[in-house]
């Protein structure tokens, strides 16, 4: 069902987009950056203190990188470096935000409790494991996605935690949601490696790779 969704959310964006932006001068990649450079002044407002205007910016950045993939595939533009490059950006881009929390935390209560840098190893980490976790099961041939908390959910909790101002509460979740999530993603692919029998041959090219 969940799966079904996104599905036709990203027929829906694809509809929009190639009726809006598909014509303009703008290339996908560059949107990816544009939304990094976007993550970049949220992390600035976050070090400001200015919490609901990061949280603003957080939104209209994580747009930018939503609507790049739209309009590669619109453009029937799509490539694997641009997937490639997208995934990567989105990983520097989540990192930056949580740079941007421990800035807030450290300049504008003292000093980052315990508490808090707990929370936001938690959150990083899971955050960054959820999206290793699909993207390896791709890589071997297997379906990744899934979970309760993918990255627009996880773009959606952190900038309601900005925007309110429960911004702990944001991070408690992002935390024990992000790791559930890889699990669950973890519990799919051993699902369905157990419905087929591996590639010998994919197999030997696995083991002379070695570990990513």
């Amino acid at each position: 069902m969940l799966r079904q969704l996104e599905d036709k959310i990203r027929r829906h964006t694809e509809t929009i987009v190639g009726r809006t932006i598909s014509a303009a001068w703008v290339s996908p990649d560059g949107l990816t950056l544009t939304s990094l450079v976007l993550t970049v002044g949220v992390v600035a407002l976050l070090a400001q203190g200015a919490l609901f205007w990061a949280g603003l910016l957080f939104l209209f950045a994580s747009a930018f990188d939503m609507l790049d993939g739209a309009l590669a595939r619109s453009r029937q533009q799509a490539s694997p470096f641009g997937a490639f490059l997208d995934s990567t950006i989105d990983r520097y881009a989540e990192m930056l935000v949580f740079l941007g929390l421990l800035l807030y935390y450290y300049y504008h209560h003292g000093m980052v409790n315990p508490l808090h840098m707990l929370l936001i190893f938690l959150a990083s980490h899971g955050s960054l494991l959820t999206s290793y976790v699909r993207a390896r099961a791709e890589a071997l041939s297997y379906d990744g996605r899934g979970g309760v908390l993918d990255r627009p959910g996880r773009v959606i909790v952190l900038a309601l935690g900005m925007l309110s101002g429960w911004l702990t509460a944001s991070l408690i979740a992002l935390a024990v949601f992000s790791h559930i999530s890889a699990l669950q993603r973890m519990l799919v692919v051993w699902q369905q490696s157990k419905q087929r029998q591996p590639d010998p041959q994919a197999l030997r090219a696995l083991q002379k790779k070695g570990k990513p």
